[in-house]
């Protein structure tokens, strides 16, 4: 099984959300993304991140770390349009599970009454006279 997303929900106050919010405009991609970049980052440095403005930065290199690649913002909107279809189905797969596990619990609940098989009916009509009119 894969690895699974988690959620994590936190306030700020509203000049630090809009400083975000220009941030990601800036950088053309969602608000969430910014912060998913801010994780992985610290997690691939242990929690050792430190922020530096870019003009104290020296020996800056083209290949530095993070690779920047130009994606159009349709391409992430699509993409997380269909993170939120795929939760989406997933839910729907949850419901529908919980209802054939209704129906099956019903059936064995109702096991005590007489079943009737469709071809045992059928051979008793075969034995039997046919009907005649008139």
């Amino acid at each position: 099984m894969g690895n699974k997303n988690k959620t994590i929900s936190f306030r700020v106050n509203e000049d630090a959300f809009e400083t975000l919010r220009e941030i990601a405009e800036k950088r053309d991609i969602s608000l969430s993304a910014v912060f998913r970049d801010y994780v992985d980052m610290l997690v691939a440095h242990d929690g050792k991140v430190q922020v530096v403005p870019e003009n104290r930065v020296t020996d800056v290199d083209e290949t530095s770390f993070p690779p920047k690649v130009e994606v159009p913002k349709s391409f992430v909107r699509e993409h997380e349009r269909l993170e939120l279809e795929a939760d989406h189905l997933r839910d729907q797969l949850q419901e529908h599970k919980q209802y054939v596990r209704h129906l099956k619990s019903k059936v064995d609940d109702n096991t005590e009454e007489e079943v009737i098989q469709l071809e045992e009916l059928d051979d008793e009509l075969e034995n039997d006279e046919p009907f005649r009119l008139g």
